[in-house]
C-alpha cells in the first residue's frame, strides 16, 4: 500500500490570486509597504503564523503577528464565499483523484499549512468530502511545514510506514518536509517555489502535468519491511 499525499495551495489548487490579494490586505492594514509579489508567495505552504512573521520581519512582536494574522483572516473570509474569487484546480487534478482514489495499492491524503476549516471548504466545493482521502493534515493539529509532523501524523492514521509514503507539492517546504519523514518526495513545476528551489530542497522528481504522477506512483517500490 502506499500513502499519496497532498499539497493544497499552488498543488491541487490555483490560489495564488486569492492569497496574494489577502497578503495586499494585510500588509495595508498594517502599514507596511508591499513586497514583490513573488516573495509574498514564497510563504505559502506555512501555516499563518509562521508565514507572516517570515514576511514581516523577526523583529516583529508576538501582538503584531496576531493583529496581522487577523486581518489576513479578514480578507480571506470576505472573499471565499465570492465565486468571482474562487479558486480553480489547476488541469488535471480532479481526473488524477478521480483514478487514484479507485486504486486499491493506494490511500490518499492532505498535507496542508490551511486550517481544517478552510479544507472542508475545498473538499465540499469540488465533491471530495466523502471519503476522497483517508487522512487530513492541517495547521490546525500538526506542526508547520516543513516539520515532519504532518507527514509522520498521516502514515500514523493510516496505519503505514513514513517510508511508504510519497509527499506531492509546490515548495520546499512540502519537499524538506516529505524527507525529513523518510517520505519520497515529488515537486510540481507550475507552483509558488521555483524549480530550482525544489531540486535544492532534495525532491525525488519534479513534474510539469499531472499525467507524469501516475508512472512515479507506479513505479515506486514499498520499502520490504526491516
Amino acid at each position: 500500500m502506499k500513502l499519496v499525499l497532498f499539497d493544497v495551495d499552488g498543488t491541487l489548487l490555483d490560489s495564488q490570486h486569492l492569497i496574494h490579494a489577502c497578503l495586499v490586505h494585510m500588509f495595508e492594514r498594517m502599514g507596511r509597504p508591499l513586497l514583490p509579489r513573488a516573495e509574498m508567495l514564497g510563504i505559502v505552504g506555512l501555516s499563518l503564523e509562521p508565514a507572516v512573521r517570515q514576511l514581516l520581519g523577526e523583529e516583529t512582536t508576538a501582538a503584531e503577528i496576531e493583529q496581522a494574522a487577523a486581518y489576513y483572516r479578514e480578507a480571506f473570509l470576505s472573499r471565499v464565499d465570492d465565486p468571482s474569487h474562487a479558486p480553480p484546480l489547476f488541469p488535471g487534478a480532479a481526473e488524477l483523484v478521480a483514478t487514484l482514489r479507485l486504486r486499491d495499492d493506494v490511500v490518499l491524503g492532505i498535507a496542508t499549512g490551511k486550517s481544517m476549516r478552510g479544507v472542508e471548504r475545498i473538499l465540499d466545493g469540488f465533491g471530495w468530502s466523502k471519503g476522497v482521502f483517508a487522512t487530513i493534515q492541517t495547521a490546525d493539529k500538526a506542526p508547520s511545514k516543513p516539520d515532519p509532523g504532518m507527514v509522520l501524523q498521516a502514515a500514523r492514521e493510516v496505519g503505514l510506514p513514513p517510508e511508504q509514503a510519497i509527499m506531492i507539492g509546490d515548495t520546499s517546504f512540502d519537499i524538506l518536509m516529505g524527507r525529513a519523514a523518510g517520505a519520497a518526495t515529488v515537486g510540481v513545476s507550475w507552483g509558488n517555489h521555483p524549480v530550482a528551489e525544489l531540486r535544492e530542497a532534495g525532491a525525488d522528481h519534479i513534474i510539469d502535468t499531472f499525467d507524469q504522477l501516475l508512472p512515479l506512483v507506479d513505479a515506486f517500490k514499498v520499502p520490504e519491511p526491516s
